[in-house]
């Protein structure tokens, strides 16, 4: 089996125009549905029946440092969104040297993030919504 590595600067998260960088150290970006793909019922006698869930929204979380200058982007689209509702816009997070890729159309932000302080310089979380998340989920091609 090869060696393949990962290499945090080759994931790629973009939100309409704003490639997104300056990430916190620790996870920065998580991905997920909102809800299942199926539910099951298991009826008295053991019959099984799966129902298809065809909603497929979901979030991105983008967590960066205090000082990156892409917070200040994202704070211009979220307030000219509050005001004219100009906000939608397609978002994607890509894996350069792999093969997992998820996106939406139409992501917005959900609000602005909470603004903490303390001794040392924090990070600021960001969270998008989504209407309809496309989700591959691969592995390193090399």
């Amino acid at each position: 089996m090869p060696l393949r590595t990962y290499d945090p600067k080759l994931v790629l998260i973009s939100f309409g125009e704003v490639a997104i960088t300056g990430f916190a150290d620790g996870s920065f970006v998580s991905v997920d549905r909102d809800e299942d793909a199926f539910t099951k019922v298991v009826g008295a006698g053991g019959d099984v029946v799966r129902t298809r869930n065809r909603n497929r929204s979901g979030s991105v979380t983008v967590t960066l440092l205090h000082s990156a200058p892409e917070n200040d982007l994202l704070s211009s689209i979220a307030l000219l969104d509050e005001t004219l509702g100009t906000g939608v816009r397609p978002v994607m997070v890509k894996e350069a040297n792999g093969t997992t890729l998820l996106s939406a159309q139409n992501g917005w932000i959900r609000k602005l993030p909470t603004t903490e302080y303390a001794k040392e310089s924090g990070t600021r979380e960001w969270v998008l919504d989504v209407d309809a998340l496309d989700s591959y989920v691969g592995g390193l091609a090399t």
